[in-house]
């Protein structure tokens, strides 16, 4: 099923999430698949459906910023000045993981990604939702990033509960992610911010 990105959608979307369904839904970058983070079975219906077996951690986007200290142990004063400066954006951090958080979600690491995307309609989703949602790439391994809400029907013909249509990927390129544990952070993926904007935040 697809849905227009409207009140509508997001009401639906937040009730499939109880249920501990799975959605997809347009990101601040590319369509995402959406589940509770806390729901283990729901994230491992998303791994299942990717055929992701990579042992890689999966991504959390947030709807306010309060939202980290569900997932994040102890910001480093790294993670907070690149917060500062890049968030809301298309800068996912990573930090040491509360030991709530499932395993299914660190993949045994200890480590989470999360991000506060620049882009109300999808905070205002993932609020409803109860304020985080994974958004791991909706394809399958090994395929590119799906930009609209057709191709994540294509790769997805079934397994998600509901596609919502928030039109076309805004951006070119993904989330740029930074290992920010500690002082000396560690560019992880450079995406949408560029190395030069970290190290220009950072001062090195």
């Amino acid at each position: 099923m697809i849905l227009h990105l409207d009140h509508a959608a997001i009401a639906e979307a937040a009730q499939i999430i109880l249920r501990h369904g799975l959605i997809a839904f347009r990101t601040d970058t590319f369509y995402g698949l959406g589940a509770d983070p806390f729901d283990r079975g729901a994230v491992r219906r998303i791994k299942e459906l990717k055929g992701r077996d990579d042992g890689k951690p999966i991504l959390v986007l947030i709807s306010d910023l309060e939202q980290v200290d569900r997932f994040i142990a102890e910001a480093s004063p790294a993670f907070i000045k690149l917060r500062e400066q890049f968030w809301p954006g298309p800068l996912t951090l990573i930090g040491v993981s509360r030991a709530e958080v499932p395993e299914e979600i660190t993949a045994g690491t200890g480590t989470i990604g999360v991000r506060l995307p620049d882009d109300e309609a999808v905070r205002m989703l993932v609020r409803a939702c109860g304020g985080a949602l994974t958004a791991t790439s909706a394809n399958p391994s090994a395929k590119a990033p799906a930009k609209t809400a057709p191709e994540v029907a294509d790769y997805f013909p079934s397994g998600i509960d509901l596609i919502i249509d928030g039109g076309a990927a805004r951006l070119e390129r993904p989330s740029t992610v930074v290992d920010a544990r500690v002082a000396e952070v560690r560019l992880v993926r450079e995406g949408a911010i560029l190395q030069d904007e970290i190290r220009r935040a950072i001062g090195s």
